[in-house]
């Protein structure tokens, strides 16, 4: 088995390639998880405010083996703060207690509250302090990146955005990498593989490197230079959907899945979601 990869974001940090998001995780599930998660080997774990469990993150990382520096620890700035980020960010190191994050990430744009703008001024702020190590964001369109970027002079390193097969965001992707904005895909496996599993050309390279569907999807995030964040709680999955490392799924493979983008959009449409 070949080791993990990681990513360089344009700031010059560094983070895994593969992580693992803990979302609808309680904070009882999401200690075990986590540790199960060090154990077979994941280094990232991806929380937010919203989804109220910092407190177990915190927990699992605390009575970890790992130590802290070998960790890349991602929380969010839920729409509801983003007039106070500094006093959001406190709250999330003191439940995930920690002193600083690696990466901090504005959750939506929320473009009817119009305050993101504000709230990405306050990252930046946090950033320079030494709070956080780099800063992104999350489900942001073109526009509201690019009025980021022309209102602070500060690109975020990392966009993460709902992407799976079904949903491939191949403009979004494009754009993000013109301006060297790292993709993040959640829900990679379009939430449990519904309508994805059961593609033939998933089963087939299933049944050709002696895999799962659902470690053929996170290859093709990994293949397509994405970093990726599945969810589970169950130790046979976390341990099935790190054991990613030794295979490639070659070009042809890649464009063959390339042909399931239905721009099938599970989650909350980004311009439309808060307010």
């Amino acid at each position: 088995m070949t080791h993990p990869t990681v990513i360089k974001l344009h700031d010059g940090n560094v983070m895994p390639q593969l992580g693992l998001g803990v979302w609808k995780a309680g904070n009882e599930d999401v200690v075990n998880a986590i540790h199960k998660a060090l154990e077979v080997g994941y280094r990232a774990i991806d929380t937010a405010t919203m989804y109220k469990n910092e407190e177990g993150v915190g927990k699992a990382i605390q009575t970890a083996s790992v130590p802290r520096d070998e960790l890349f620890v991602t929380t969010k700035l839920w729409n509801d703060d983003q007039r106070r980020p500094a006093e959001a960010l406190q709250e999330s190191l003191d439940k995930l207690k920690l002193d600083y994050l690696d990466l901090y990430l504005i959750h939506w744009p929320d473009p009817a509250l119009d305050r993101y703008v504000e709230a990405w001024q306050g990252l930046i702020k946090l950033r320079e302090q030494g709070l956080v190590k780099s800063i992104g964001v999350c489900n942001f369109q073109a526009p509201h990146l690019q009025r980021l970027i022309d209102e602070t002079g500060v690109t975020p390193v990392i966009n993460q955005i709902e992407l799976h097969p079904l949903m491939q965001q191949r403009q979004m992707q494009v754009w993000n990498a013109n301006h060297k904005i790292q993709t993040e895909s959640w829900s990679p496996l379009a939430q449990g593989g519904e309508g994805v599993f059961d593609q033939a050309i998933i089963r087939r390279l299933a049944d050709k490197y002696g895999k799962t569907p659902a470690q053929v999807v996170i290859r093709w995030h990994l293949d397509s230079g994405l970093v990726v964040i599945p969810k589970s709680v169950t130790p046979s999955r976390i341990a099935e959907n790190f054991d990613v490392w030794d295979f490639r799924l070659d070009k042809e493979e890649l464009a063959e899945i390339a042909k399931l983008d239905k721009g099938k959009r599970l989650g909350p449409d980004p311009d439309q979601f808060g307010g």
